[in-house]
């Protein structure tokens, strides 16, 4: 007894489902076990220097000893994307966001300069997250450097 055709369209349809659902899952447990320590925010970030959408990327910044990591919201790798190492970061001014940059970061979101080793130059965060950016920045253990806030 043949399987009819469509039971093929049928069986591959729900495989490609299962898939999407699995990924869905990964992405969220991911998520879940990077911001399990509560030392995480949600943070945007661009290497562009203009008032534009284009080039940002949403991500999960946590905070570890010496340096506050970045990992990508959309991807399933476990090692960061960039890193940016306390007393190498200065952050400079901040701004709303303009045009369509409202568009394409999270809502409520402030937009800070920085310098930094990663090429990252802008940072887009809550007024609450940039508070403690800037206490971590300032707090640097003894012997390092402090103070990098212009």
């Amino acid at each position: 007894m043949a399987v009819p055709v469509y039971w093929w369209f049928v069986d591959s349809l729900l495989l490609i489902v299962i898939v999407l659902v699995a990924l869905l899952v990964g992405l969220l447990v991911r998520r879940r076990l990077l911001a399990r320590p509560g030392r995480a925010f949600d943070m945007s970030v661009t290497r562009g220097t203009e008032s534009q959408a284009k080039g940002w990327m949403h991500g999960l910044a946590v905070y570890r000893d010496t340096e506050l990591v970045w990992f990508r919201t959309f991807s399933l790798s476990w090692r960061p994307r960039y890193r940016f190492t306390r007393g190498d970061v200065q952050i400079d001014g901040r701004r709303e966001p303009v045009g369509l940059e409202v568009h394409a970061i999270h809502a409520g979101h402030l937009i800070v300069g920085t310098e930094n080793a990663s090429g990252v130059r802008q940072l887009a965060l809550s007024p609450n997250a940039l508070t403690g950016l800037l206490s971590w920045l300032e707090s640097s253990p003894p012997g390092q450097r402090v103070n990098n806030v212009l």
